[in-house]
This record gives structure tokens, C-alpha cells and sequence, in this order.
């Protein structure tokens, strides 16, 4: 018969696996809060400073074998640039902490998630996380888009996307934008060409803002309108004033 372990055992093993585990415990803890502190950080430090890359451009270019990207203030982009895109990808962007409810539940019941993503979100997944639709990835991007928005100001959100958007394969950034496709300096960008710049978002690789089809003339269109009507109506004031 086999001998039953005694009691003694019995619990040395039991307090030797609640000691693995609250030792596990501890290791998940003190890495949460690392992992949370260098974020924190990040999220202050990118408030005044701009991201030198992020993980994406840092990945294209080594399949690449470089990117073409230029870093240029808000100050040097013309007005209409940042009201297109707001117009395109966000037009509440001044009216939302983050999370456009309205959109979103939009999209649930039109059953598609296109429209939802705030220009918050997208300048946190660009600058912070990765791409991809992982459910890991949107928890972090739900969790840092309200940290971004309350140390951030909605100017610095907009002049960010527009530094580190793709615009085609390897060009990043509206700088390296209004050159490949316009032959000019985003200060010198007219509102049809930042409208077409805007409307060959969010899928900059298999459209084209110098060559544009008939439906990109025909949104490039519709985001002129939109650019006009959040200027007149306020909703470009945050960014602009």
C-alpha cells in the first residue's frame, strides 16, 4: 500500500505553493507598476518633446531599409491640414475626452468599428503601442488615451498625428507628405491638396493623394466641406486658438 503523506507534508507543500505564489503575485505587481511609471513618464515627456520614432516607423524602416520623415511644428502647417484631418477621422474631436461615445455606438449598431477610433486613440497607437486589432493592444489604448488627453493639450494631439501618420509606404509625417506628393512645404499645402492628403487616410498604401480616383476627389470634396463647417461652427477651436 502506498504510504499517505503526513500532515507535516501535507502543509510544507501547501506553504510552499502559496509562497510561489504570492511571489508571482509580487512579480506581476512590481512589473505593472514599472511598466505604468515608464508610461506615465513617456506621456509627460512626449507633452513637450517630440517622439523620436515609434514602433511602426522604427519597423518600416528596417524592411525598407529607411523612411522618409521629418519633424515640423504646428506653427509651420497650414491651418486647413489639421481641419481635414479633424474633419475626416474626428470631427468631435474638440468635444470628446478621448472616446467619441457617439460614433461608437454608432458603430455598434452599424456593426463596424470604421468611425470610431478617435484621432486620440490613433496618435496613442501610433506613438505608444503597435498595430494590429489585438484586444491587448485596444486595452492599452483604452487605458493611455485618457492619460494622454488630460496631460496633453488637443494642439499637441494634432500636431503629434500629423508627425507621425503614414501617408505611403516609408513616408511618415505631413512634412515628408506635402513634399512626395506636392512638391511643398506643408505651410505652402492648398485646401485641396490637404483634403487629399486627408482622405488617403487611414489606408495611405493603396491610395494615392497626387493620383486620386474618383472616390478620393469625391471625399476630398466632402472634407472640404467638413473643414469648413467645424471652423465656422467652433469645433476647430481647440487646436486653433
Amino acid at each position: 500500500m502506498a504510504k499517505r503523506a503526513s500532515p507535516k507534508k501535507k502543509k510544507a507543500v501547501g506553504a510552499s505553493r502559496l509562497g510561489i505564489k504570492r511571489r508571482i503575485t509580487r512579480i506581476f505587481l512590481k512589473s505593472a507598476v514599472i511598466f505604468t511609471s515608464i508610461l506615465l513618464g513617456l506621456v509627460v515627456l512626449f507633452a513637450v518633446l517630440n517622439p523620436p520614432t515609434t514602433a511602426y516607423m522604427f519597423s518600416e524602416g528596417r524592411r525598407l531599409g529607411g523612411i522618409d520623415h521629418q519633424w515640423v511644428p504646428l506653427e509651420d502647417i497650414a491651418p486647413v491640414m489639421a481641419r481635414s484631418v479633424v474633419a475626416a477621422e474626428d470631427a468631435n474631436f474638440c468635444n470628446h475626452w478621448g472616446f467619441d461615445l457617439v460614433a461608437i455606438k454608432k458603430a455598434i449598431a452599424e456593426g463596424s468599428n470604421r468611425g470610431a477610433s478617435t484621432l486620440s486613440q490613433q496618435t496613442v497607437k501610433n506613438v505608444y503601442l503597435w498595430h494590429g486589432r489585438t484586444w491587448v493592444r485596444k486595452a492599452l489604448e483604452a487605458l493611455i488615451t485618457p492619460v494622454v488627453e488630460a496631460v496633453w493639450t488637443k494642439r499637441r494631439i494634432i500636431e503629434v498625428y500629423l508627425n507621425v501618420a503614414e501617408f505611403d509606404e516609408g513616408v511618415f509625417g505631413v512634412d515628408a507628405a506635402a513634399q512626395h506628393y506636392f512638391g511643398v512645404i506643408p505651410a505652402d499645402l492648398s485646401t485641396t491638396q490637404a483634403a487629399r492628403l486627408a482622405a488617403i487616410l487611414p489606408s495611405p498604401k493603396t491610395r494615392s493623394a497626387s493620383k486620386p480616383t474618383n472616390y478620393i476627389r469625391q471625399r476630398s470634396a466632402q472634407i472640404l466641406d467638413g473643414a469648413a463647417t467645424i471652423s465656422n461652427d467652433g469645433r476647430a477651436d481647440c487646436f486653433e486658438s
